[in-house]
């Protein structure tokens, strides 16, 4: 369901809107990070995600990565085979990620740690039909990419050229300023990306299109925007 499809906000907006949602509104981060894994799990599905695709989820340890754990367990329960690789030491998961992480280790769910082996592995079986999901950085991460980021970012970009798979980006492709609206270096090439509650003011710009591809707004449960501007 498409929301404030041209309302811009930018990267502080955007978390603070979070912040209301949680403090005036009492949804609490769970459910918000609930709300949006599910939201991005309906979109894979109206695009076009195939039984046979496989789907790698590429998490940071930040809550980022938590909409991807979130994503991952949705497709999971609707009979997909989805793949999670975690970029992070699981000690670093803290708040909300923890718990989805924690979910899907109860489910029995196998996340695997980033590695070599484990992404040469994962990304070697991709081709068209598949897809690749960017949950590494969200609004808040500011400047070029950092070790090993940096290098699992320009991997991904390989991995989705080689194999004309569709890639799609969490909230904001990682490496993409949401607020000035230019790459960083690296910068994740998304062929859709999934935002939520409102477009991000670093998508209003022509060099957009080339890294963010086409642009969803997701609902998550927020109340409208005309209703959050009164609290901004």
């Amino acid at each position: 369901m498409l929301v404030n499809p041209m309302q811009f906000l930018s990267g502080q907006q955007s978390r603070s809107v979070d912040q209301l949602a949680m403090t005036e509104f009492g949804m609490c981060g769970l459910v918000l990070m609930e709300n949006a894994g599910r939201g991005v799990a309906d979109l894979v599905e109206r695009l076009g995600l195939k039984r046979t695709s496989r789907i790698a989820i590429c998490c940071g340890k930040g809550n980022n990565g938590g909409d991807g754990f979130v994503l991952a367990r949705h497709l999971l329960v609707r009979n997909y085979l989805p793949t999670v690789l975690l970029f992070a030491d699981p000690t670093e998961l803290t708040g909300d990620a923890l718990a989805n992480y924690r979910i899907l280790q109860s489910l029995g769910f196998p996340v695997l740690l980033s590695s070599d082996a484990a992404m040469t592995e994962v990304f070697g079986q991709l081709s068209g039909d598949d897809w690749i999901v960017d949950a590494l950085l969200g609004t808040g991460a500011k400047g070029n990419p950092r070790p090993p980021i940096d290098e699992i970012i320009c991997r991904m970009n390989q991995e989705r050229q080689r194999s004309k798979c569709r890639m799609l980006a969490v909230d904001v492709p990682s490496g993409w300023d949401a607020d000035a609206g230019h790459e960083t270096d690296p910068t994740i090439h998304a062929t859709e990306t999934a935002t939520f509650f409102s477009m991000k003011n670093g998508f209003d710009c022509l060099a957009a299109k080339k890294y963010c591809g086409t642009v969803h707004v997701l609902d998550i449960g927020i109340p409208p925007l005309p209703v959050v501007k009164k609290l901004l």
